[in-house]
């Protein structure tokens, strides 16, 4: 099979079995990968910008994969810009620490975080979505009549890289139906038995948008884990959250953990109201596990 020396460049929309479909302008070619990637401990995943040679069969072979901005571990993915975190406000109940870990790698990672409350025509999401304003975190309340939430959320994520991700059960795949139907992404029930959903999306793939862009639907999961996607560690965790910045070297110790010394600017703004009392809990809970990392992960990273 003779490649030809004309080379192109696009990006990874979907790998399955060792093939990985590369969209380069308005054509998506079959690619494989040079061996060379794998004696380098390089594995290409949908995101990444991709040099490819087209073969005498139409079929592409992957030559380069150029530097990334950010990448994920679990599900593996590259380049993002935002990371859509769908939690709603009933049915499974919103789960705050899982939220602000979720935010906590968008920020460690690079990736812009977005919060999209779904079901707010069962329950309201007023009090969250003033709690993560307040951090300032974009947000958005969507229900079953909220057209005008969904355009604005579709025009804010137009020509950009976005993944969307959360709790199983929260409605991640019918949201991504309201605002994209003809991705014709299938949806299960919530199976009450057990509290959450059936597992919907079995692996990820990036959808081109009509206005520009990508988005990806993630395999939902009931657990997060902040070291499947990397170690966050104790002393860089406070940087994950953006409110706690302004306060930062306003600590009577410089070595504060934000956690419960005396004289922390943090929790000073906590107990004043500045800063919400449930983010500060988070923290202190992933501070926690953070600390007790053990020293061969430290050294792994």
């Amino acid at each position: 099979m003779n490649c030809e020396n004309k080379k192109l460049s696009g990006t990874i929309v979907k790998l399955i079995g060792g093939i990985y479909f590369v969209d380069v302008s308005d054509s998506v070619y079959e690619c494989t990968a040079r061996g060379a990637f794998r004696n380098k401990n390089i594995s290409p995943c949908c995101g990444d910008k991709a040099v490819i040679e087209i073969c005498d069969d139409g079929r592409g072979v992957i030559t380069d994969i150029l530097e990334r901005k950010n990448e994920i571990v679990r599900p593996p993915m590259a380049n993002l810009d935002n990371l859509i975190l769908v939690c709603s406000t009933c049915e499974p109940p919103p789960n705050l620490l899982l939220l602000d870990k979720f935010i906590a790698v968008a920020e460690f990672k690079k990736i812009n975080p977005i919060i999209v409350f779904t079901k707010t025509d069962i329950k309201s999401s007023d009090d969250l979505t003033e709690l993560y304003e307040k951090c300032g975190v974009e947000v958005y309340g969507i229900g079953k009549d909220s057209s005008d939430a969904m355009n604005k959320l579709k025009k804010r994520i137009s020509a950009e890289v976005s993944a969307f991700t959360g709790n199983t059960g929260v409605g991640k795949t019918t949201l991504l139906n309201g605002m994209f139907p003809q991705l014709g992404e299938k949806t299960a029930e919530i199976s009450r038995k057990l509290g959450r959903g059936r597992h919907t999306t079995r692996h990820v793939s990036l959808h081109k948008l009509p206005m520009g862009g990508y988005i990806a639907d993630t395999p939902g999961f009931s657990s997060f884990d902040t070291s499947k996607y990397d170690i966050i560690l104790k002393d860089e965790l406070a940087e994950c959250f953006r409110e706690f910045r302004p306060y930062f070297g306003k600590c009577r110790y410089a070595d504060c953990s934000h956690t419960k010394e005396n004289g922390c600017a943090v929790i000073e703004a906590v107990n004043r109201g500045d800063i919400c009392r449930s983010r500060h809990n988070s923290y202190v809970s992933m501070y926690e596990e953070a600390r007790l990392i053990p020293e061969w992960l430290y050294k792994k990273r």
